[in-house]
């Protein structure tokens, strides 16, 4: 039988009061604000008096978490095809945690490679049991089902649009549409209407590298504060993620701006999308619980695990 654990907040002994990511804990920092071509990205810090200083983590009383992409790239988990059969299989991959940490699943992730690359459905914590777990997925790579497994590697996270695709619809017909519209709109060729075909297109992964390494230089480990950004490009803000957990944020900052990066070169413009706008947009989703609540929920989600909140992304 299928196991996965979406609920494990239960094995834990841990307070009944969730830890909310709101203006009572986080701020905006306007004033702080990083522009490369298509792409502004403005930082959401820890505010200093939040209840335990600068750089608070308010996964405080949390198992320890970390994140796929550091999961995999310390040897600490793998991931690997369910079985053979493309009808029975094609929408999970197994998972075996190797550590005693648990691990952060975010929707909108990407793993390349097995018989068909793959997308993360939804935010899913593992815990450490050292037995197969599974998680579900959606293929991002329509005309591929290898008789062959190839070895599962980290893809990075989707752009916004591919992600709320996927969040708002979990249908993956509408999701290998929206690849396809993808590919046709950055001219990507490939031969089996792979979302990462375009990490093999010279011309989009020199310009992508120049939008990520300026972003990289400016946001990695600037200080102990951050913990999410707003990015905006054109008149809208293309999206929002805001973690718990410094840790969490920065083992996701990478692939994060790989998502990001991609979507203001496919789809951005020049940001011209004024302050005040912005603020109203962010005011929806940090004033209070309630309006966060409502904001979120169609815009968006709000992952909550071991009765915190862990994780807001919106679109």
């Amino acid at each position: 039988m299928v196991k996965y654990l979406f609920t494990i907040a239960l094995l834990f002994n841990i307070g009944a009061l969730s830890a909310q990511l709101t203006y009572e804990t986080l701020f905006v920092d306007y004033d702080s604000a990083v522009q490369y071509k298509n792409l502004r990205i403005i930082p959401v810090r820890a505010k200093a008096n939040g209840g335990g200083g600068a750089g608070r983590n308010l996964l405080e009383g949390v198992p320890d978490v970390i994140s796929l992409n550091e999961a995999l790239s310390q040897g600490l988990a793998t991931v690997s095809e369910r079985g053979t059969a493309s009808t029975e299989n094609v929408h999970w991959l197994r998972i075996h945690n190797n550590s005693e940490k648990s691990i952060l699943f975010s929707s909108g992730e990407i793993v390349a490679g097995g018989r068909q690359d793959r997308m993360m459905t939804r935010d899913t914590i593992l815990v450490p049991n050292h037995r197969d777990q599974y998680v579900p997925v959606m293929c991002v790579e329509e005309g591929r089902w290898s008789e062959k497994e190839k070895k599962l590697s980290y893809g990075n996270f989707a752009n916004s649009h591919l992600r709320k695709v996927l969040d708002s619809t979990h249908n993956q017909v509408l999701i290998w549409k929206e690849i396809d519209r993808e590919l046709e709109e950055g001219a990507f060729k490939n031969n089996s209407l792979a979302y990462l075909a375009r990490n093999l297109d010279k011309k989009h992964i020199l310009i992508s590298d120049e939008y990520f390494r300026f972003f990289r230089d400016r946001f990695k480990n600037i200080d102990t504060t951050l913990l999410g950004f707003v990015c905006i490009s054109g008149d809208r803000v293309i999206g929002t993620d805001i973690y718990a957990g410094r840790n969490l944020f920065y083992e996701q900052l990478e692939p994060l701006l790989r998502g990001y990066v991609d979507e203001s070169i496919v789809y951005g413009s020049t940001p011209a999308l004024p302050q005040k706008d912005i603020r109203q947009y962010m005011d929806k989703e940090l004033t209070d619980e309630k309006t966060q609540d409502e904001f979120v929920k169609k815009n968006g989600k709000i992952f909550r695990q071991f009765g915190k909140v862990i994780h807001i992304n919106t679109f």
